[in-house]
């Protein structure tokens, strides 16, 4: 399926590893120039040099810290053409209640709550301003399946459902999309750290998170490029009339009701 997104320009946040690089490769492949930003330069580097020789698309990268709001905004004055931004840097600690400090809870928010807000609020006027315009955000299914075990994860994902159904529910009105994906378990590094830290409470011993990879729908955890996938449809014209609504890619576990 052609997804119509040839020439069209990415910014991908998070972009150096994980879903964010699956959705660079993605974006790449279907002849979009790429924004790309992490912390991680030497990785973002080589990404570029990856992507553009192989698939013969512009790409800039702009390693800096989203989680400092005046690194947000000058992102966003660096792509203020963008057609597409995708929100997806972000890394709220695992962990109940009492085991995540005020600090931890406050880096997490600063980086993916307010970093998908404040680059969204920037960014959200230029498309107006075009009458055309996508924004993704890679969200995550505890906001619609809470987790005590995961407080401030299932909160600040939640916020985040609210603002992009918010925010969508009226876009079209501007041209605009917004939409988000609630990725379940997914395999990188992120989710491995959580399994870790969900392997304490489960069997209070970390080295035991691969046991974990039972309890998921069909013994598995999500792959990055399915990710990716979704989210290039979802970015792509062929889904032109999607917009305020949230999209879970996890398997069936929040139907189910589980927190695995």
């Amino acid at each position: 399926m052609d997804l119509q997104l040839k020439g069209q320009s990415v910014l991908i946040t998070g972009a150096s590893k994980g879903i964010g690089l699956a959705a660079a490769e993605v974006f790449a492949a279907e002849g979009c120039s790429l924004h790309l930003t992490a912390r991680d330069g030497e990785a973002l580097a080589r990404a570029r040099d990856d992507l553009g020789a192989r698939y013969g698309v512009s790409i800039e990268i702009h390693p800096t810290d989203l989680g400092v709001a005046e690194n947000q905004l000058a992102i966003a004055r660096a792509c203020s053409g963008v057609d597409i931004l995708v929100n997806n840097a972000g890394d709220i600690p695992s962990g109940p209640l009492s085991a995540v400090s005020d600090e931890a809870w406050r880096r997490g928010f600063d980086l993916k709550v307010f970093g998908y807000v404040n680059l969204a609020r920037e960014l959200y006027p230029k498309m107006v301003e075009r009458k055309h315009g996508v924004i993704i955000n890679n969200i995550g299914n505890s906001g619609e399946n809470w987790d005590a075990r995961y407080i401030a994860g299932s909160t600040g994902n939640a916020s985040l459902m609210a603002f992009t159904r918010a925010l969508g529910g009226a876009s079209l009105d501007d041209g605009v999309r917004v939409v988000g994906v609630n990725p379940g378990p997914v395999a990188t590094d992120r989710m491995i750290k959580i399994m870790k830290r969900r392997a304490i409470d489960w069997y209070d011993d970390e080295s035991r998170w691969e046991e974990l990879y039972a309890k998921y729908p069909g013994g598995r955890a999500a792959t990055a490029q399915e990710v990716a996938d979704l989210i290039a449809f979802l970015a792509s014209p062929r889904a032109g009339y999607i917009t305020g609504t949230i999209v879970t890619i996890d398997g069936g576990i929040a139907s189910r009701g589980s927190i695995i």
